[in-house]
Protein backbone atom coordinates (compact mmCIF):
# COMPACT_ATOMS: atom_id res chain seq x y z
CA UNK A 1 0.00 0.00 0.00
CA UNK A 2 1.07 3.60 -0.66
CA UNK A 3 1.94 5.28 2.62
CA UNK A 4 1.31 9.01 2.92
CA UNK A 5 0.65 11.41 5.77
CA UNK A 6 -2.99 12.49 5.83
CA UNK A 7 -1.89 16.10 6.39
CA UNK A 8 0.04 16.15 3.14
CA UNK A 9 -2.34 14.05 1.06
CA UNK A 10 -2.96 15.78 -2.31
CA UNK A 11 -6.14 17.83 -2.29
CA UNK A 12 -5.81 19.94 -5.42
CA UNK A 13 -4.05 19.22 -8.69
CA UNK A 14 -3.42 21.85 -11.34
CA UNK A 15 -2.73 20.76 -14.90
CA UNK A 16 -1.20 23.40 -17.16
CA UNK A 17 -2.14 22.57 -20.74
CA UNK A 18 -5.64 21.62 -21.92
CA UNK A 19 -4.65 19.56 -24.94
CA UNK A 20 -4.59 15.87 -25.88
CA UNK A 21 -2.71 14.93 -22.69
CA UNK A 22 -3.87 17.37 -20.02
CA UNK A 23 -7.60 17.21 -20.65
CA UNK A 24 -8.18 13.43 -20.79
CA UNK A 25 -5.62 12.69 -18.05
CA UNK A 26 -7.21 15.15 -15.63
CA UNK A 27 -10.71 13.91 -16.50
CA UNK A 28 -9.88 10.29 -15.68
CA UNK A 29 -8.04 11.29 -12.51
CA UNK A 30 -11.11 13.32 -11.42
CA UNK A 31 -13.35 10.35 -12.15
CA UNK A 32 -11.26 8.00 -10.04
CA UNK A 33 -10.35 10.49 -7.27
CA UNK A 34 -13.58 12.24 -6.25
CA UNK A 35 -11.88 13.51 -3.08
CA UNK A 36 -9.34 15.58 -5.05
CA UNK A 37 -10.00 18.77 -7.02
CA UNK A 38 -8.52 18.96 -10.54
CA UNK A 39 -8.21 22.22 -12.45
CA UNK A 40 -7.05 22.28 -16.06
CA UNK A 41 -5.76 25.65 -17.20
CA UNK A 42 -4.61 27.09 -20.49
CA UNK A 43 -3.79 30.46 -22.01
CA UNK A 44 -6.12 29.63 -24.93
CA UNK A 45 -9.52 30.90 -23.80
CA UNK A 46 -11.21 29.38 -26.87
CA UNK A 47 -9.95 25.93 -25.93
CA UNK A 48 -11.05 26.33 -22.31
CA UNK A 49 -14.48 27.50 -23.50
CA UNK A 50 -14.72 24.34 -25.59
CA UNK A 51 -13.88 22.15 -22.58
CA UNK A 52 -16.74 23.88 -20.75
CA UNK A 53 -19.16 23.30 -23.64
CA UNK A 54 -20.97 20.31 -25.15
CA UNK A 55 -18.40 20.12 -27.97
CA UNK A 56 -15.03 19.20 -26.48
CA UNK A 57 -11.85 20.27 -28.32
CA UNK A 58 -10.50 16.69 -28.14
CA UNK A 59 -12.27 13.67 -29.60
CA UNK A 60 -11.71 10.45 -27.69
CA UNK A 61 -14.26 7.63 -27.28
CA UNK A 62 -15.67 7.82 -23.75
CA UNK A 63 -14.19 11.23 -22.92
CA UNK A 64 -17.43 13.21 -23.24
CA UNK A 65 -19.25 11.09 -20.65
CA UNK A 66 -16.41 11.36 -18.13
CA UNK A 67 -16.09 15.13 -18.49
CA UNK A 68 -19.83 15.64 -18.21
CA UNK A 69 -19.99 13.51 -15.06
CA UNK A 70 -17.19 15.35 -13.21
CA UNK A 71 -17.17 18.88 -14.64
CA UNK A 72 -18.21 21.42 -12.03
CA UNK A 73 -17.81 18.87 -9.24
CA UNK A 74 -14.11 18.11 -8.94
CA UNK A 75 -13.04 18.83 -12.54
CA UNK A 76 -12.69 22.43 -13.64
CA UNK A 77 -11.41 24.20 -16.76
CA UNK A 78 -10.14 27.74 -16.39
CA UNK A 79 -7.91 30.45 -17.81
CA UNK A 80 -7.03 31.67 -14.31
CA UNK A 81 -3.66 29.95 -14.30
CA UNK A 82 -2.20 31.79 -11.31
CA UNK A 83 -5.06 30.94 -8.96
CA UNK A 84 -4.95 27.29 -9.96
CA UNK A 85 -1.20 27.19 -9.21
CA UNK A 86 -1.74 28.87 -5.83
CA UNK A 87 -4.42 26.33 -4.86
CA UNK A 88 -2.47 23.27 -5.99
CA UNK A 89 -0.09 21.04 -4.09
CA UNK A 90 0.65 19.11 -7.30
CA UNK A 91 1.17 20.95 -10.60
CA UNK A 92 1.36 18.96 -13.83
CA UNK A 93 3.02 20.47 -16.89
CA UNK A 94 1.28 19.13 -20.00
CA UNK A 95 2.06 21.79 -22.59
CA UNK A 96 3.04 21.13 -26.19
CA UNK A 97 6.75 20.51 -26.83
CA UNK A 98 7.17 20.62 -30.62
CA UNK A 99 10.42 19.96 -32.46
CA UNK A 100 12.36 23.02 -33.53
CA UNK A 101 14.49 23.55 -36.59
CA UNK A 102 18.13 23.18 -35.65
CA UNK A 103 19.61 25.49 -38.25
CA UNK A 104 22.57 23.14 -38.60
CA UNK A 105 23.47 19.86 -40.25
CA UNK A 106 22.94 17.75 -37.13
CA UNK A 107 20.52 14.86 -37.47
CA UNK A 108 17.12 15.05 -35.81
CA UNK A 109 15.52 18.04 -34.18
CA UNK A 110 15.85 19.48 -30.71
CA UNK A 111 12.69 19.82 -28.66
CA UNK A 112 11.36 23.34 -28.18
CA UNK A 113 11.31 23.60 -24.39
CA UNK A 114 10.28 27.24 -24.22
CA UNK A 115 6.68 26.41 -23.22
CA UNK A 116 7.97 24.20 -20.39
CA UNK A 117 10.43 26.88 -19.25
CA UNK A 118 7.68 29.51 -19.24
CA UNK A 119 5.50 27.22 -17.11
CA UNK A 120 8.35 26.65 -14.66
CA UNK A 121 9.00 30.38 -14.27
CA UNK A 122 5.32 31.08 -13.74
CA UNK A 123 5.00 28.31 -11.17
CA UNK A 124 8.06 29.59 -9.32
CA UNK A 125 6.72 33.14 -9.30
CA UNK A 126 3.20 32.28 -8.19
CA UNK A 127 3.22 29.13 -6.04
CA UNK A 128 2.81 29.70 -2.31
CA UNK A 129 2.57 26.09 -1.13
CA UNK A 130 5.47 25.17 1.15
CA UNK A 131 6.36 21.93 -0.69
CA UNK A 132 4.75 21.94 -4.13
CA UNK A 133 5.31 19.01 -6.48
CA UNK A 134 5.88 19.77 -10.16
CA UNK A 135 5.24 16.87 -12.54
CA UNK A 136 6.48 16.59 -16.11
CA UNK A 137 3.66 15.17 -18.25
CA UNK A 138 4.92 16.71 -21.48
CA UNK A 139 7.29 14.54 -23.51
CA UNK A 140 10.72 16.04 -22.96
CA UNK A 141 14.36 15.11 -23.66
CA UNK A 142 16.57 13.67 -20.95
CA UNK A 143 17.61 15.95 -18.11
CA UNK A 144 14.77 18.42 -18.67
CA UNK A 145 13.84 17.78 -15.06
CA UNK A 146 17.15 19.32 -14.05
CA UNK A 147 16.36 22.41 -16.14
CA UNK A 148 12.95 22.75 -14.49
CA UNK A 149 14.41 22.26 -11.01
CA UNK A 150 17.02 24.97 -11.62
CA UNK A 151 14.41 27.45 -12.86
CA UNK A 152 12.19 26.75 -9.86
CA UNK A 153 15.09 27.08 -7.41
CA UNK A 154 16.36 30.34 -8.91
CA UNK A 155 12.96 32.04 -9.14
CA UNK A 156 10.91 30.73 -6.21
CA UNK A 157 9.63 32.58 -3.17
CA UNK A 158 11.47 32.18 0.16
CA UNK A 159 10.63 28.97 2.03
CA UNK A 160 9.02 27.34 -1.03
CA UNK A 161 10.74 24.03 -1.77
CA UNK A 162 9.82 22.40 -5.07
CA UNK A 163 10.19 18.74 -5.98
CA UNK A 164 10.26 17.75 -9.66
CA UNK A 165 8.94 14.40 -10.87
CA UNK A 166 8.64 12.83 -14.31
CA UNK A 167 5.37 11.01 -15.05
CA UNK A 168 5.38 10.39 -18.82
CA UNK A 169 2.12 9.64 -20.61
CA UNK A 170 1.69 6.55 -22.75
CA UNK A 171 -1.57 7.38 -24.49
CA UNK A 172 -2.56 6.20 -27.92
CA UNK A 173 -5.01 8.50 -29.67
CA UNK A 174 -8.32 6.78 -30.21
CA UNK A 175 -7.85 4.61 -27.11
CA UNK A 176 -6.62 7.24 -24.65
CA UNK A 177 -9.41 6.70 -22.13
CA UNK A 178 -8.85 2.95 -22.03
CA UNK A 179 -5.11 3.58 -21.77
CA UNK A 180 -5.72 5.80 -18.75
CA UNK A 181 -8.25 3.51 -17.09
CA UNK A 182 -6.22 0.32 -17.64
CA UNK A 183 -2.57 1.33 -18.05
CA UNK A 184 0.12 -1.26 -18.74
CA UNK A 185 2.29 0.72 -16.34
CA UNK A 186 2.57 4.09 -14.63
CA UNK A 187 6.10 5.45 -14.41
CA UNK A 188 7.16 7.97 -11.80
CA UNK A 189 10.73 9.25 -11.87
CA UNK A 190 12.38 11.43 -9.29
CA UNK A 191 15.70 12.56 -7.92
CA UNK A 192 17.16 11.07 -4.76
CA UNK A 193 15.42 11.75 -1.45
CA UNK A 194 12.04 12.58 -3.00
CA UNK A 195 10.12 9.53 -1.80
CA UNK A 196 7.47 11.69 -0.15
CA UNK A 197 6.67 13.42 -3.44
CA UNK A 198 6.68 10.09 -5.29
CA UNK A 199 4.24 8.65 -2.76
CA UNK A 200 1.96 11.68 -3.08
CA UNK A 201 1.67 11.14 -6.83
CA UNK A 202 1.39 7.36 -6.39
CA UNK A 203 -1.51 7.88 -4.01
CA UNK A 204 -3.52 9.42 -6.86
CA UNK A 205 -2.93 6.51 -9.23
CA UNK A 206 -3.47 4.00 -6.41
CA UNK A 207 -7.18 4.86 -6.52
CA UNK A 208 -7.48 2.58 -9.56
CA UNK A 209 -4.10 1.25 -10.72
CA UNK A 210 -2.69 -1.91 -9.08
CA UNK A 211 0.40 -1.07 -7.07
CA UNK A 212 2.59 -3.52 -9.00
CA UNK A 213 1.94 -1.50 -12.16
CA UNK A 214 3.22 1.74 -10.63
CA UNK A 215 6.97 1.83 -11.22
CA UNK A 216 9.36 4.30 -9.63
CA UNK A 217 12.79 5.04 -11.06
CA UNK A 218 15.29 7.86 -11.39
CA UNK A 219 14.23 10.99 -13.23
CA UNK A 220 16.49 10.57 -16.27
CA UNK A 221 15.37 6.97 -16.85
CA UNK A 222 11.71 8.01 -16.71
CA UNK A 223 12.29 10.73 -19.30
CA UNK A 224 14.19 8.39 -21.62
CA UNK A 225 11.65 5.57 -21.26
CA UNK A 226 9.03 7.66 -23.03
CA UNK A 227 11.30 8.41 -26.01
CA UNK A 228 12.55 4.83 -26.18
CA UNK A 229 9.06 3.30 -26.06
CA UNK A 230 7.79 5.37 -28.99
CA UNK A 231 10.99 4.78 -30.95
CA UNK A 232 10.69 1.01 -30.50
CA UNK A 233 7.04 1.01 -31.58
CA UNK A 234 7.78 3.09 -34.67
CA UNK A 235 10.73 0.82 -35.43
CA UNK A 236 8.39 -2.19 -35.59
CA UNK A 237 6.11 -0.41 -38.05
CA UNK A 238 9.00 0.58 -40.30
CA UNK A 239 10.42 -2.93 -40.04
CA UNK A 240 7.23 -4.66 -41.19
CA UNK A 241 6.74 -2.00 -43.88
CA UNK A 242 10.23 -2.73 -45.23
CA UNK A 243 9.31 -6.42 -45.43
CA UNK A 244 6.09 -5.48 -47.26
CA UNK A 245 8.22 -4.07 -50.08
CA UNK A 246 10.03 -7.39 -50.35
CA UNK A 247 6.69 -9.23 -50.39
CA UNK A 248 5.46 -7.16 -53.32
CA UNK A 249 8.66 -7.83 -55.23
CA UNK A 250 8.73 -11.61 -54.74
CA UNK A 251 5.00 -12.36 -54.68
CA UNK A 252 4.67 -13.13 -50.96
CA UNK A 253 1.78 -11.97 -48.75
CA UNK A 254 2.70 -9.62 -45.89
CA UNK A 255 -0.28 -10.77 -43.79
CA UNK A 256 1.00 -14.34 -43.82
CA UNK A 257 4.57 -13.26 -43.12
CA UNK A 258 3.46 -11.03 -40.23
CA UNK A 259 1.34 -13.82 -38.78
CA UNK A 260 4.19 -16.29 -39.02
CA UNK A 261 6.55 -13.89 -37.29
CA UNK A 262 4.05 -12.65 -34.71
CA UNK A 263 3.30 -16.14 -33.41
CA UNK A 264 6.89 -16.30 -32.20
CA UNK A 265 6.56 -15.41 -28.51
CA UNK A 266 9.85 -13.53 -28.68
CA UNK A 267 8.40 -11.20 -31.31
CA UNK A 268 4.65 -10.97 -30.71
CA UNK A 269 2.00 -9.66 -33.07
CA UNK A 270 1.63 -6.07 -31.88
CA UNK A 271 2.54 -3.34 -34.41
CA UNK A 272 3.21 -5.84 -37.20
CA UNK A 273 0.47 -4.57 -39.51
CA UNK A 274 1.89 -3.14 -42.73
CA UNK A 275 0.49 0.19 -43.89
CA UNK A 276 1.16 3.30 -45.91
CA UNK A 277 3.18 4.57 -42.93
CA UNK A 278 2.82 5.90 -39.40
CA UNK A 279 1.71 9.39 -38.48
CA UNK A 280 0.74 11.42 -35.44
CA UNK A 281 2.85 13.82 -33.45
CA UNK A 282 4.50 11.47 -30.96
CA UNK A 283 6.44 8.99 -33.10
CA UNK A 284 7.97 11.62 -35.36
CA UNK A 285 8.73 14.12 -32.63
CA UNK A 286 10.14 11.59 -30.18
CA UNK A 287 12.39 9.89 -32.73
CA UNK A 288 13.66 13.27 -33.91
CA UNK A 289 14.40 14.14 -30.29
CA UNK A 290 16.13 10.81 -29.69
CA UNK A 291 18.22 11.22 -32.85
CA UNK A 292 19.19 14.72 -31.79
CA UNK A 293 20.14 13.51 -28.33
CA UNK A 294 22.29 10.69 -29.67
CA UNK A 295 24.03 12.91 -32.19
CA UNK A 296 24.72 15.61 -29.59
CA UNK A 297 26.26 12.96 -27.32
CA UNK A 298 28.60 11.85 -30.10
CA UNK A 299 26.67 8.59 -30.63
CA UNK A 300 26.51 9.14 -34.38
CA UNK A 301 25.95 5.50 -35.36
CA UNK A 302 23.06 5.29 -32.93
CA UNK A 303 21.59 8.53 -34.32
CA UNK A 304 21.85 7.17 -37.87
CA UNK A 305 20.15 3.94 -36.81
CA UNK A 306 17.07 5.66 -35.40
CA UNK A 307 16.97 8.18 -38.23
CA UNK A 308 16.53 5.25 -40.62
CA UNK A 309 13.17 4.51 -38.97
CA UNK A 310 11.91 7.88 -40.20
CA UNK A 311 13.52 7.49 -43.63
CA UNK A 312 11.84 4.10 -44.05
CA UNK A 313 8.50 5.66 -43.19
CA UNK A 314 9.00 8.32 -45.84
CA UNK A 315 10.05 5.66 -48.32
CA UNK A 316 6.88 3.67 -47.67
CA UNK A 317 4.64 6.67 -48.35
CA UNK A 318 6.58 7.52 -51.51
CA UNK A 319 6.33 3.93 -52.72
CA UNK A 320 2.56 3.98 -52.15
CA UNK A 321 2.20 7.08 -54.34
CA UNK A 322 4.47 5.55 -56.99
CA UNK A 323 2.20 2.48 -57.14
CA UNK A 324 -0.77 4.75 -57.87
CA UNK A 325 1.15 6.57 -60.59
CA UNK A 326 2.31 3.31 -62.12
CA UNK A 327 -1.29 2.06 -62.37
CA UNK A 328 -2.08 5.06 -64.58
CA UNK A 329 1.13 4.81 -66.62
CA UNK A 330 2.67 7.72 -64.75
CA UNK A 331 0.06 10.28 -65.78
CA UNK A 332 -2.77 11.23 -63.42
CA UNK A 333 -3.61 14.58 -65.01
CA UNK A 334 -7.41 14.79 -64.90
CA UNK A 335 -7.74 11.53 -62.95
CA UNK A 336 -10.31 11.76 -60.15
CA UNK A 337 -9.28 9.95 -56.97
CA UNK A 338 -11.46 9.38 -53.91
CA UNK A 339 -9.44 9.67 -50.70
CA UNK A 340 -11.14 7.79 -47.89
CA UNK A 341 -9.74 8.83 -44.55
CA UNK A 342 -7.53 11.77 -43.63
CA UNK A 343 -6.80 11.35 -39.91
CA UNK A 344 -3.51 9.67 -39.15
CA UNK A 345 -5.39 6.76 -37.53
CA UNK A 346 -8.94 5.65 -36.86
CA UNK A 347 -10.61 6.82 -33.67
CA UNK A 348 -9.21 10.35 -33.75
CA UNK A 349 -9.56 13.59 -35.67
CA UNK A 350 -5.83 14.29 -35.37
CA UNK A 351 -4.08 15.06 -38.65
CA UNK A 352 -0.59 15.81 -37.35
CA UNK A 353 1.98 14.11 -39.62
CA UNK A 354 -0.83 12.13 -41.23
CA UNK A 355 0.36 10.09 -44.23
CA UNK A 356 -2.80 11.30 -45.99
CA UNK A 357 -1.36 14.82 -46.23
CA UNK A 358 1.80 13.54 -47.93
CA UNK A 359 -0.12 11.29 -50.33
CA UNK A 360 -2.67 13.98 -51.21
CA UNK A 361 0.08 16.55 -51.71
CA UNK A 362 1.90 14.31 -54.15
CA UNK A 363 -1.27 13.43 -56.06
CA UNK A 364 -2.36 17.05 -56.33
CA UNK A 365 1.08 18.15 -57.46
CA UNK A 366 0.91 15.49 -60.19
CA UNK A 367 -2.38 16.90 -61.46
CA UNK A 368 -4.99 14.60 -59.91
CA UNK A 369 -8.42 15.77 -58.77
CA UNK A 370 -9.23 14.64 -55.23
CA UNK A 371 -12.52 14.10 -53.42
CA UNK A 372 -11.77 13.52 -49.73
CA UNK A 373 -13.95 12.05 -46.99
CA UNK A 374 -13.16 11.53 -43.32
CA UNK A 375 -15.88 10.98 -40.70
CA UNK A 376 -14.12 13.03 -38.01
CA UNK A 377 -11.71 15.55 -39.55
CA UNK A 378 -13.39 18.92 -40.25
CA UNK A 379 -13.27 20.21 -43.82
CA UNK A 380 -11.36 23.37 -42.90
CA UNK A 381 -8.60 21.29 -41.28
CA UNK A 382 -8.16 19.28 -44.46
CA UNK A 383 -8.09 22.37 -46.67
CA UNK A 384 -5.73 24.29 -44.42
CA UNK A 385 -3.28 21.41 -44.18
CA UNK A 386 -3.21 20.75 -47.91
CA UNK A 387 -2.85 24.45 -48.62
CA UNK A 388 0.28 24.38 -46.48
CA UNK A 389 1.60 21.12 -47.92
CA UNK A 390 1.06 21.64 -51.64
CA UNK A 391 3.65 23.39 -53.78
CA UNK A 392 0.94 24.77 -56.04
CA UNK A 393 -1.49 27.12 -54.31
CA UNK A 394 -4.10 26.88 -57.09
CA UNK A 395 -5.41 23.45 -56.09
CA UNK A 396 -8.82 24.43 -54.69
CA UNK A 397 -10.55 23.67 -58.00
CA UNK A 398 -9.14 20.12 -57.90
CA UNK A 399 -10.01 19.45 -54.26
CA UNK A 400 -13.41 18.72 -52.77
CA UNK A 401 -14.32 17.49 -49.29
CA UNK A 402 -17.35 15.22 -49.20
CA UNK A 403 -19.83 14.13 -46.53
CA UNK A 404 -19.79 10.41 -47.29
CA UNK A 405 -17.57 7.76 -48.81
CA UNK A 406 -20.14 7.09 -51.53
CA UNK A 407 -20.20 10.75 -52.51
CA UNK A 408 -16.40 10.88 -52.66
CA UNK A 409 -16.18 7.74 -54.79
CA UNK A 410 -18.82 8.75 -57.33
CA UNK A 411 -17.33 9.33 -60.81
CA UNK A 412 -13.82 8.60 -59.52
CA UNK A 413 -11.22 6.46 -61.27
CA UNK A 414 -9.75 5.14 -58.03
CA UNK A 415 -10.38 5.01 -54.29
CA UNK A 416 -7.48 5.31 -51.85
CA UNK A 417 -7.86 4.07 -48.25
CA UNK A 418 -5.67 6.23 -46.01
CA UNK A 419 -7.37 5.77 -42.62
CA UNK A 420 -8.79 2.38 -41.55
CA UNK A 421 -12.17 3.62 -40.35
CA UNK A 422 -14.54 0.69 -39.57
CA UNK A 423 -17.30 2.17 -41.72
CA UNK A 424 -15.22 1.61 -44.86
CA UNK A 425 -15.64 -2.13 -44.36
CA UNK A 426 -19.43 -2.00 -44.20
CA UNK A 427 -20.24 0.40 -47.03
CA UNK A 428 -21.84 -1.00 -50.19
CA UNK A 429 -18.82 -1.51 -52.43
CA UNK A 430 -20.99 -3.19 -55.04
CA UNK A 431 -22.95 0.03 -55.45
CA UNK A 432 -19.80 2.14 -55.39
CA UNK A 433 -18.38 0.03 -58.22
CA UNK A 434 -21.32 1.04 -60.42
CA UNK A 435 -20.67 4.75 -59.78
CA UNK A 436 -16.94 4.72 -60.61
CA UNK A 437 -15.12 4.88 -63.93
CA UNK A 438 -13.91 1.47 -65.10
CA UNK A 439 -11.56 -0.16 -64.54
CA UNK A 440 -12.33 0.87 -60.95
CA UNK A 441 -9.23 0.77 -58.77
CA UNK A 442 -8.71 0.59 -55.03
CA UNK A 443 -5.40 1.34 -53.33
CA UNK A 444 -5.70 0.06 -49.78
CA UNK A 445 -3.08 1.77 -47.62
CA UNK A 446 -3.92 -0.31 -44.55
CA UNK A 447 -5.00 -3.70 -45.96
CA UNK A 448 -8.29 -2.78 -44.35
CA UNK A 449 -10.74 -4.19 -46.87
CA UNK A 450 -11.54 -7.73 -48.04
CA UNK A 451 -9.36 -7.87 -51.13
CA UNK A 452 -10.85 -11.10 -52.48
CA UNK A 453 -14.44 -9.86 -52.35
CA UNK A 454 -13.51 -6.57 -53.98
CA UNK A 455 -11.79 -8.40 -56.83
CA UNK A 456 -14.92 -10.52 -57.27
CA UNK A 457 -16.93 -7.31 -57.59
CA UNK A 458 -14.66 -6.23 -60.44
CA UNK A 459 -12.24 -3.89 -58.68
CA UNK A 460 -8.52 -3.78 -59.43
CA UNK A 461 -7.05 -3.83 -55.92
CA UNK A 462 -3.57 -2.81 -54.83
CA UNK A 463 -2.72 -3.73 -51.23
CA UNK A 464 0.35 -3.18 -49.08
CA UNK A 465 2.73 -6.13 -49.21
CA UNK A 466 0.82 -8.11 -51.83
CA UNK A 467 1.93 -8.60 -55.43
CA UNK A 468 -0.12 -6.50 -57.84
CA UNK A 469 -0.80 -9.63 -59.89
CA UNK A 470 -2.33 -11.62 -57.01
CA UNK A 471 -6.07 -12.35 -57.34
CA UNK A 472 -6.47 -9.93 -60.26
Amino acid sequence: MVSIDAKTKPTHVCCIGAGYVGGPTSAVMALKCPDIQFTVVDIDDTRIAAWNSDKLPVYEPGLDDIVCSRRGTNLHFSTDIDQAIIDADIIMIAVNTPPQQSGCSRLGMATDLRPVEECARRIARVSQHSNPIVVEKSTVPCRTGELIANILRDNSRPHVNFTVLSNPEFLSEGTAIQDLLYPDRVIIGGLSNCHHAENALKSIYAHWVPEERILTMDLWSAELTKLAANALLAQRISSINSISAVCEAVGADIASVAQGCGLDSRIGSQFLRASVGFGGSCFHKDILSLVWLCDSLGLHDVAEYWNQVLLMNESQMTRFVDNILQAFDGNIQGIRIAVLGFAYKAGTADTRNTPAAFVCQQLLNKGATLSIYDPKVPEHHIRELLKLECKEQSTSSRLSVCHSACMAAASSHAAVILTPWPEFITIDWSHIHTTMHHPARIFDGHNHLNRKKLVELGFHVSSIGVSSHSLQ
